[in-house]
């Protein structure tokens, strides 16, 4: 989880392990904005008539046209984009499966003789799993092995190029030169483009498809749709019914976890921690936005409100004499050891035990009772490692970056997110996926060294500022003596975070054992961080990033 703000002198927290940090937190944006909502019915049936209606129309467009393979490409891409293929998937994979296999080569395709067609084929087939080969650029280098430069002339050819490079996997030169090649040019002739055209790319240079929000980004194109030329009016339709519909739900389930959150109390019991559950909510969300994961929603919103309170009672207040016991207890989790923790930590460690139970419960009813075990062995290992980070910060101990990276992969809170989203999804996460899950595969180490080296960049002066001398930066520094700048140490990380995303695309391809729906759990979770940590800790103060998100998600409707 994100790192937190303490102040006060902290280096009498050093000096003095009796003295306790005293957190200053801004208060919650909103209030108790979402504690009320009242459905409306009539809306809701509207909207949910109107889509029937259009869902079938879209799927005999999709599975009956008889056109060209770059049309129902252009058609699945626009879907997806819109936010809508989520109602197609069974159809869209038969598609691109069918597509991807009646090509020996695709690199040798006609149709891939256009820059903007073989860069949505390749992302579109990247994103789906299909390993189709980066050679299909080759055509579009020069003698000289470099991109032609008449491609600058075809803005959204190397609009499409540039979205499409974020999908590179380890050793693909040519995406690596692609991504600086089109980075360049757009970025230079931004200026001189249309206001539509502008628009798109400032966007894309903002905020790369694949690494964004998979919500909000349908929301941006569907502004973007509605005002090009060649729009489909029943596609816009029934993705702006399709934004509403939802949203309405989200606005629900965001009411009883408002309520849940205020039956607590724990802005007054424990007014130490952030109240973020609005912007817990919107993390959740952003795993999965459908309506079908509604349960799940509620559940890991619960339990990153759990997670977020763990984090700020080991940064932000406790004491090592409390936070020992604490952890011990936490380890056991039994009612049974509340008699050894203070009485603030008892309201919470009663909470935390509460939920799971009602948990365990919930998915006993389900059959599987086994999913929540998971999520209670990341639970207590995240308190560990937090434990961890409380010792070193209370003693002033800077240890060497190979031991706070082993531990700080731990305490980015990856490990638990994933285990609790999974636990909503259904009968598809089998007893084998929750083992594959507790050997730490790669898509999910390079989900934690993403949030945890992002995180330990935005975090950095605010760190220091409050006397964390173990931070990722200066532990890199202290392993690596001749690395004695901020900025050094942040392009290194930032090459991590890079390469981190290469093995996340890598680990989507298939073959692959676990279902593409589960692992694009893991996926979004990572999307998050790129939305929100890009320039500070989003979290932490969500004035300067999350505010505007949560105005488009949860309270403004569409026009339609």
């Amino acid at each position: 989880m994100a790192s937190t703000a303490v102040h006060g002198n902290p280096m009498n927290c050093l000096q003095s392990r009796t003295l306790r940090p005293l957190a200053n937190f801004k208060p919650s944006l909103w209030g108790d904005r979402f504690s009320s909502f009242d459905m409306d019915n009539q809306a809701y049936e509207s909207y949910s008539k109107e889509i029937d209606v259009l869902k079938e129309e879209v799927r005999s467009m999709l599975v009956n046209a008889k056109s060209k393979t770059a049309q129902k490409m252009s058609l699945i891409n626009t879907l997806e984009r819109l936010g809508i293929s989520y109602h197609f998937e069974k159809e869209i994979e038969e598609q691109l499966e069918q597509i991807f296999h009646s090509h020996a080569h695709l690199e040798n395709n006609e149709d891939y003789n256009d820059l903007f067609t073989a860069a949505v084929h390749f992302r579109v087939f990247r994103q789906h799993g299909h390993n189709i080969s980066c050679d299909i650029f080759n055509k579009f280098k020069d003698s000289n092995g470099k991109f032609k430069k008449k491609l600058t002339g075809d803005v959204m050819g190397m609009l499409s190029l540039y979205e499409a490079a974020y999908l590179r996997i380890h050793g693909e030169d040519i995406l690596d030169e692609a991504l600086a090649f089109t980075t360049t040019h757009l970025e230079s002739m931004v200026t001189e483009l249309s206001p539509f055209l502008a628009k798109q790319v400032m966007h894309a240079l903002k905020q790369p498809l694949h690494k964004g929000v998979p919500r909000l980004e349908a929301r941006h194109y569907i502004c973007v749709y509605e005002e090009g030329d060649y729009k489909n009016e029943l596609l816009l339709k029934l993705a702006k019914f399709d934004f509403n519909l939802p949203q309405l739900m989200h606005k629900q389930e965001l009411c009883h976890i408002s309520r849940w959150w205020k039956d607590l109390d724990f802005e007054s019991e424990l007014p130490f921690t952030r109240s973020r559950v609005v912007e817990c909510y919107f993390w959740a969300m952003t795993v999965y936005f459908e309506p079908h994961y509604s349960l799940g929603r509620i559940i890991l919103t619960k339990i990153i409100v759990m997670a977020t309170i763990l984090d700020d009672t080991y940064d932000s207040y406790g004491i090592i004499e409390e936070l020992e016991p604490f952890t011990d207890a936490i380890q056991r989790w039994d009612m049974s050891a509340i008699d050894q923790l203070p009485d603030y930590m008892k309201i919470f460690y009663r909470a935390l035990l509460n939920l799971y139970e009602e948990l365990d419960k919930e998915m006993t009813m389900q059959g599987r009772s086994y999913s929540i075990d998971s999520s209670k062995i990341a639970f207590k290992e995240l308190a560990r490692s937090y434990y961890i980070e409380a010792k070193w910060f209370r003693k002033g101990y800077v240890p060497f970056f190979d031991e706070y990276i082993g531990n700080g992969l731990d305490s980015a809170g990856y490990y638990v997110l994933t285990a609790s989203s999974f636990m909503g999804m259904g009968a598809i996460a089998t007893t084998e996926v929750f083992g594959w899950l507790k050997d730490k595969p790669k898509i999910l180490v390079a989900a934690n060294t993403i949030a945890r080296l992002m995180d330990d960049v935005v975090d950095y002066e605010e760190d220091l500022e409050n006397g964390r001398v173990a931070t990722g930066i200066l532990c890199y520094m202290r392993q690596h003596p001749g690395m004695m700048s901020k900025e050094k140490v942040v392009d290194v990380f930032n090459s991590r975070v890079e390469n981190a995303w290469r093995d996340i695309n890598e680990e989507i391809l298939t073959p692959n054992s676990i279902s593409m729906h589960l692992l694009r759990r893991i996926v979004n979770l990572s999307r998050l961080m790129d939305t929100f940590y890009k320039k500070t800790d989003g979290f932490t103060h969500p004035d300067k990033v999350w505010k505007d998100h949560v105005i488009s998600m949860f309270i403004d409707p569409i026009p339609v």
